[in-house]
C-alpha cells in the first residue's frame, strides 16, 4: 500500500463513518479498485482509531457528563445505561457474525445491494415520521425503547454497505426521535462498540499484520481523525435543517454504478 492509497482511505473513513452513506461499503469498493487484499480488514479497523478519536473529542463534554452521570453526580444517568444497554445487540451481533463480515459480506455486490435498500429504507423513515409524528423526541426524553431499536440496528451494519450511522439515524427517526437527537445518540453509542472493534482485532493479531507498514498506517489514521471531525460536525448542522435524502439518494446512484460496473465487466 501506498501513501497516497492510505490517504485516500482515510479520507473516504473519515468522512463516510459518519455521513450515512457505509464506510465499510466504500472501503470495499476502494480496495477492488486498487486491489488491495491482504490486511485489508485490519488496515480498515485501524483506521476506526482516527474515527474514534474524532469522536472522543467532538463529544468530550458529553461523555464526561455521561461518567457523571453513572455515578450519579448529574442527570444524565439514563442516558448512559441506555447508551450501555444499547451497545449489547452489537456486541452478541459481532460474535456470531464475524467470519461473515470478514469473508461473504465483502462483496463488491452484496455492498451495491445493500447501499440502495438502506437508502430506500432512509426515505421511508422521513415520509412515515413525517405523517405519524406531530412532535419528535429530543435526547434527553429518548424512552428505552427507542434506544433499544437503535441497538438492534447497529447489528445489520455488520454488513457492508449497511452503514452505522445509516442504519442507527434511520431506525432513530423511525421510532420517533428528531434528527438531530437520533445522530447524537448514534454517535455516542458508536465510541464503545468502536472501541471494542478495535480492541479486539489488535488482540486477534490485527496489530502484528499491520507493524510492516506502521508509518503508512498513521498517515491513514491521522488523515481519517481530520476527515471524521469534519463530517461529525457538517452532519449534525445539516440534519438540524435537512432530511437525509441527498445520502439516500448518493447511495442509489453508487449502487446502480456499481452493479452496473460488475454486470458489463
Amino acid at each position: 500500500m501506498t501513501i497516497l492509497e492510505a490517504i485516500i482511505l482515510g479520507l473516504v473513513q473519515g468522512l463516510t463513518e459518519f455521513i450515512p452513506v457505509s464506510s465499510s461499503g466504500h472501503l470495499v469498493l476502494l480496495h477492488s479498485v486498487f486491489g488491495l487484499q491482504q490486511d485489508g480488514l485490519a488496515f480498515d479497523v485501524a483506521l476506526h482509531i482516527g474515527t474514534l478519536l474524532a469522536l472522543c473529542i467532538f463529544f468530550y463534554k458529553d461523555i464526561i457528563l455521561l461518567i457523571q452521570g453513572i455515578l450519579g453526580r448529574n442527570d444524565h444517568k439514563k442516558l448512559a445505561w441506555l447508551i450501555a444497554a444499547a451497545t449489547i445487540p452489537a456486541v452478541i451481533g459481532g460474535a456470531l457474525l464475524q467470519n461473515e463480515a470478514e469473508t461473504s459480506f465483502r462483496s463488491v455486490t452484496l455492498v451495491a445491494i445493500n447501499l440502495i435498500v438502506v437508502a430506500l429504507l432512509m426515505l421511508a423513515a422521513e415520509r412515515y415520521a413525517k405523517n405519524h409524528y406531530k412532535s419528535s423526541t429530543s435526547l434527553k426524553k429518548i424512552r428505552p425503547v427507542q434506544a433499544m431499536a437503535i441497538g438492534f440496528a447497529q447489528v445489520i451494519a455488520l454488513i457492508p454497505g449497511v452503514s452505522r450511522s445509516g442504519s442507527t439515524i434511520t431506525t432513530g427517526i423511525f421510532v420517533g426521535l428528531d434528527r438531530v437527537a437520533a445522530t447524537r445518540f448514534s454517535f455516542l453509542l458508536a465510541i464503545p462498540i468502536t472501541f471494542g472493534a478495535i480492541a479486539k482485532t489488535m488482540l486477534d493479531g490485527g496489530g502484528q499484520q499491520l507493524s510492516n507498514e506502521l508509518g503508512i498506517v498513521l498517515v491513514g489514521i491521522r488523515t481519517a481523525f481530520v476527515s471524521g471531525l469534519f463530517a461529525i460536525r457538517f452532519l449534525i448542522q445539516y440534519l438540524a435543517k435537512h432530511d437525509l435524502s441527498v445520502f439516500a439518494y448518493y447511495r442509489i446512484l453508487l449502487g446502480v454504478l456499481v452493479l452496473a460496473t460488475v454486470a458489463f465487466r
